[in-house]
């Protein structure tokens, strides 16, 4: 009986990378295992037929071996050779030992010590409200944060002053347990030492035998110009220690702006309003107006409307990654007169009755509006 093509075992293209052949590998594996299809004697078969097949393909030699002459080009033994899982050019632990690293923290098969579990300590987020004057022109702070310090009585071991941890005795110190089921032979991290190879009779009464105690520290932020909400300052180092010897973590310093009392910002531009009396947006004049560098002076034409926006160029904001500063929009509010007095009152009615023969010439927006009314009644 012929043997089938390789790559049609594995259902892969004939250019298929090494990760694809893989991948396709451990998928056949895990399905036709003998040990997951006991009553199934057809699933051992399909399984040393992958597993030559991969043991062929993953083998950069006997794969263009393959190529170029078939099954007559490579050792028919080859993938078989060895017994077990081993074997030269990628066998089953080769292929699976990413999987029992993710899974069990080891590798598959094999012996050797185990980890030492040395884990970098946690990153940390502080949230920082500034004003937009702070982040306009940049500013330097004192920041209070908790944190994971190492334990000063015992120095970070976790035991007693005085008394050192013991070898774990489940693991001897390895760190790791081994597990045997059918086939495989995997490691684990061990339960009572969690990796550490270290058992701790005598705990630190300081930190409960963690080795690390919660604190807290005081650290000076500098604020670069130009920040916006939502930006992260990162503090390499700052965040938690590690555990068992690692490094420590990084400490983000997230940015707000708390609300201004008179801009409100658009990325770089800054916006607000600015109010002008009737008479001012009738007749025009010259008004001040506030901007993050001082005072600056705007005119205002005869017959400004309410809602026309006078643009201050780079009087905005210079952002953290810009060239050049933003602008300031000023957006016109014309503010109606309140708490007039008599004469006052009298003075307005003689206006609207001077301009009532000449409406549309006076108020041309009101005009247009009421011929867009009539038309609308009259559809």
């Amino acid at each position: 009986m012929s043997k089938r093509d390789f790559y049609e075992i594995l259902g892969v293209n004939r250019d298929a990378s090494d990760d694809e052949i893989k991948k396709a590998y451990r998928k056949l594996a895990m399905k036709h295992h003998p040990d997951r299809n006991p009553d199934n004697p057809g699933a051992e078969e399909k399984f040393k037929e992958a597993k030559e097949a991969y043991e062929i393909l993953s083998d950069s030699q006997k794969r263009a071996a393959y190529d170029q002459f078939g099954h007559a080009g490579v050792d028919p033994q080859a993938g078989m050779g060895g017994g077990g899982f081993g074997g030269g050019g990628g066998g089953f632990a080769d292929a699976f030992g990413g999987i029992f690293d993710e899974i069990f923290g080891g590798r598959a098969g094999g012996g050797g010590g185990g980890r030492s579990n040395i884990y970098r300590g946690a990153d940390l987020r502080y949230n920082l409200e500034i004003s937009l004057e702070q982040a306009a022109h940049g500013t330097e702070t004192k920041i209070r944060i908790p944190t994971m310090e190492v334990c000063e009585p015992c120095n970070g071991s976790g035991a007693k002053a005085g008394t050192q941890p013991k070898t774990c005795p489940t693991c001897g110190g390895s760190g790791q347990v081994r597990l045997q089921q059918g086939f495989f032979s995997i490691q684990q991290t061990c339960h009572k030492c969690h990796g550490t190879g270290r058992f701790i009779a005598d705990p630190c009464k300081s930190c409960d035998g963690a080795g690390r105690i919660k604190q807290h520290k005081t650290l000076a932020v500098k604020i670069p110009a130009g920040v916006d909400e939502g930006d992260r300052i990162r503090l390499s180092g700052e965040g938690e220690h590690g555990v068992n010897g690692g490094p420590p973590g990084d400490l983000y310093v997230q940015i707000h702006l708390k609300p201004h009392a008179v801009f409100t910002r658009d990325h770089n531009d800054l916006h607000c309003e600015m109010p002008i009396s009737f008479t001012a947006a009738a007749l025009g004049g010259e008004i001040e107006i506030p901007t993050l560098d001082g005072a600056a002076s705007i005119k205002i034409p005869a017959e400004t409307q309410s809602g026309r926006i006078f643009r201050l160029r780079g009087k905005g904001i210079k952002g953290v990654r810009s060239h050049t500063h933003g602008d300031l929009m000023c957006h016109v509010v014309v503010e109606t007169p309140v708490n007039l007095t008599e004469r006052q009152k009298e003075l307005l009615r003689e206006l609207e009755e001077s301009s009532k023969d000449n409406n549309a010439k006076h108020n041309p927006r009101s005009k247009s509006w009421m011929d867009k009314v009539k038309d609308f009644f009259a559809e």
